[in-house]
């Protein structure tokens, strides 16, 4: 048994879920009443961003968390047999990633299709919130394997995925504008710029925020994102530390996957 059949079988267990057809219809639903009330391509971007940002990573690390520790019986079943264990991490995370991935892009993308809202150049910021999303999703469900993989307690593990949704969403950029105004009459744009390397969160709101080019809602990393490197350049390193942040946490998961004694 390959990877390719693990994930098949995975992808149909995880469709069946009522957690991702309620995800998918959750996009469906927000972006088409955004639309409904009076936005355009655009705004309705700006609206979905946020949204992307804060319940993408939640949902991402609560079920990979959840779908991991859930699996256990069949990982077990399935190591008896003589498969690699490469082959059946892969099939395990394709099986997570690709339904919600795929929830996700059809969610927001049929109502910009059906409105026509990628109309006048508006597929590329489309795009990119597409793409944001779905490396966010394969980011933190790479995080929450690596957390289940880590802890045999199933209430140990949910709760410190949960933890590290909130120190990536709301306790990162705290201490980031604490140390700012404690380090007020030094220097500081280089180091915020490395540490909003260490975020995926705000390289995502970075990258869209410059695919939009509006310099109000920037932030203070965002602006300084911008002055180093510009707006095309800005967004190829975002993109490009994004890519990082995803390969990361998934080869310690694989690593900690193969070491494991199940």
């Amino acid at each position: 048994m390959n990877a390719l059949k693990i994930a098949r079988y995975q992808v149909r267990d995880v469709m069946r879920s009522r957690w991702v057809l309620l995800y998918g219809i959750f996009f469906l639903l927000l972006t088409d009443a955004l639309f409904r009330f009076g936005g355009t391509g655009e705004r309705v971007l700006l609206s979905l961003m946020n949204v992307v940002l804060i319940a993408i990573p939640l949902v991402a690390v609560v079920l990979g968390t959840m779908y991991l520790y859930g699996s256990r019986e069949f990982t077990e079943l399935i190591l008896a047999q003589p498969v690699r264990r490469r082959s059946l991490f892969l099939g395990l995370f394709a099986g997570l990633g690709l339904p919600l991935t795929l929830a996700f892009v059809l969610g927001t993308g049929l109502p910009f299709w059906a409105h026509g809202g990628m109309a006048g150049g508006g597929w590329l910021p489309l795009t990119l919130l597409l793409g944001t999303g779905v490396a966010l999703t394969l980011i933190f469900a790479s995080v929450a394997f690596l957390v289940a993989l880590s802890t045999e307690d199933r209430i140990k593990g949910l709760g410190f995925s949960l933890g590290v949704w909130v120190f990536f969403t709301v306790v990162f950029n705290a201490m980031v504008l604490l140390g700012i105004y404690l380090l007020s009459d030094y220097p500081v744009e280089r180091g915020v710029l490395a540490l909003s390397l260490l975020n995926p969160v705000d390289l995502g709101r970075i990258l869209l925020l410059l695919s939009f080019d509006i310099s109000a809602l920037m932030g203070f990393t965002g602006a300084v994102f911008r002055r180093f490197f510009g707006s095309g350049l800005g967004q190829g390193v975002a993109i490009s530390a994004l890519v990082v942040w995803l390969i990361v946490p998934f080869a310690l998961g694989l690593r900690r996957f193969n070491r494991k004694n199940f």
